[in-house]
């Protein structure tokens, strides 16, 4: 063999070691750059994906974020709504069953109906007012304390012509309220009346504002009371006989 043959097996034999040599260390380094390398391919393949998936879809089916909340805050109304209910049902029937009442036993204006609808007030002449004496059983039955008038038909037994509280349908009789004086008195004025007496006719008059089955339909007109007449007897006080009677 020649020194020229040696000398090109010499360097052949060293090329390779060298490059394995140098592939050895950088080994590490390309594997790390083979594997960001995937991961980019991975990510960009998915990002693909979401385009052609959005891309078929129907603009009503892409919710946005304010769409998802306006829908999660109907559904916290909805549920508060229903649990309202149910606690009122709860509340009506329980007191039903415990008290045969659907109020606990509360029987005061709000327990009927006619309170809690707004209705138009009427205004009446006291002679207009005098047609619902409870003569007419067509008709319902008011009276009037203060001037304000109420409906009583539910206690027509009572206030129709020839019940115990007839004397008052069909009028303002309030001064009659606090003196008894249910011939005579019968009537708005109220002069003469003391603090106590007045006290005593208001108290009527919210008798009936908040009674549970009469209700305030409206007023009356009440014709003026001359301040030069003379004011009504009491027919409670004793009578003083004249002079010369006997």
């Amino acid at each position: 063999m020649t020194q020229f043959s040696v000398l090109l097996l010499s360097v052949s034999d060293s090329v390779p070691r060298a490059l394995l040599s140098v592939n050895r260390h950088q080994e590490p380094h390309l594997l790390a750059m083979d594997k960001q390398h995937k991961v980019k391919q991975r990510k960009q393949l998915n990002e693909n994906k979401a385009d052609i998936d959005l891309a078929h879809l129907h603009p009503k089916d892409m919710k946005s974020p304010i769409a998802g909340k306006k829908t999660s805050s109907s559904s916290w109304r909805q549920s508060l709504l229903q649990g309202l209910l149910l606690s009122l049902l709860f509340f009506f029937l329980s007191s039903y069953v415990i008290t045969d009442t659907w109020l606990w036993g509360y029987s005061g204006k709000y327990s009927n109906w006619r309170h809690w609808i707004p209705r138009k007030q009427i205004v009446l002449t006291q002679k207009e007012l005098a047609q619902y004496d409870g003569t007419d059983p067509s008709k319902p039955i008011y009276l009037a304390i203060q001037g304000e008038v109420f409906d009583v038909s539910a206690g027509r037994p009572y206030y129709s012509k020839g019940g115990g509280y007839g004397f008052f349908s069909g009028k303002d009789a309030s001064r009659a309220y606090t003196t008894g004086c249910f011939q005579t008195h019968l009537t708005h004025d109220l002069r003469g009346l003391t603090p106590h007496q007045l006290a005593d006719v208001e108290g009527w008059a919210n008798f009936y504002r908040n009674h549970a089955r009469y209700f305030k339909v409206g007023t009356v007109i009440l014709d003026p009371i001359d301040p030069n007449s003379p004011m009504l007897d009491d027919c409670n006080k004793p009578v003083t006989p004249k002079p010369g009677s006997s």
